[in-house]
């Protein structure tokens, strides 16, 4: 793939959907070092003080002003429990903005696994064409160069919790929720 002709094609596109966040969950909505264990479930190795999604509380807040967002999970939680069996871990208000995520069960699940989290992210942008996007990852490694500007690094340990991090948020939502009234715009005059 290469980024300029693949950037141009997905901006030429027209929108299918409005803006997306793309959503992983560890280092994002908790630190990063989670472990799945058959009798336990998930469970965090962590110094103390840390739990599973303390920081998405934060998240619902911060997504509070721009209801036109919807969320793609991108996160490994959904090879384990389907994009469904996830999002059930988020609370309500987060539950009702997933309309999928980077994965599916029709997907080559070892083709899926051996691409960077960038290229998984990359992939849905091109099948989806969202208005606009934005991804919160604590994994950085194998985005590509025209993805950059779109994601938000987190602290692996700290998730969305650390202030510089929120600010870069805010402005990301903020960029990304005007996609959801240009979005809304060409719907209503297309009717």
């Amino acid at each position: 793939m290469t980024g300029g002709a693949e950037l141009g094609t997905s901006r030429a596109s027209s929108p299918t959907c409005g803006p997306v966040l793309y959503l992983d969950f560890d280092g994002v909505l908790h630190h990063e070092n989670v472990l799945w264990h058959p009798f336990r479930g998930p469970h965090l190795v962590a110094p103390t003080g840390h739990r599973l999604f303390q920081h998405v509380d934060l998240l619902v807040e911060m997504l509070a002003p721009h209801p036109g967002i919807d969320i793609v999970l991108s996160t490994a939680w959904t090879l384990r429990y389907g994009y469904r069996g996830a999002a059930r871990r988020l609370p309500l208000s987060l539950r009702h903005r997933v309309v999928g995520a980077t994965f599916h069960s029709a997907m080559d699940r070892d083709q899926f696994l051996s691409a960077s989290r960038g290229m998984q992210v990359w992939s849905d942008v091109q099948r989806r064409h969202p208005s606009d996007w934005l991804a919160l990852d604590d994994d950085a490694f194998g985005w590509p160069a025209w993805c950059r500007d779109r994601l938000v690094r987190t602290h692996p340990e700290l998730g969305i919790s650390p202030l510089d991090v929120q600010e870069q948020i805010r402005r990301g939502l903020a960029r990304i929720s005007w996609g959801a009234f240009r979005f809304d715009t060409r719907r209503k005059n297309a009717t």
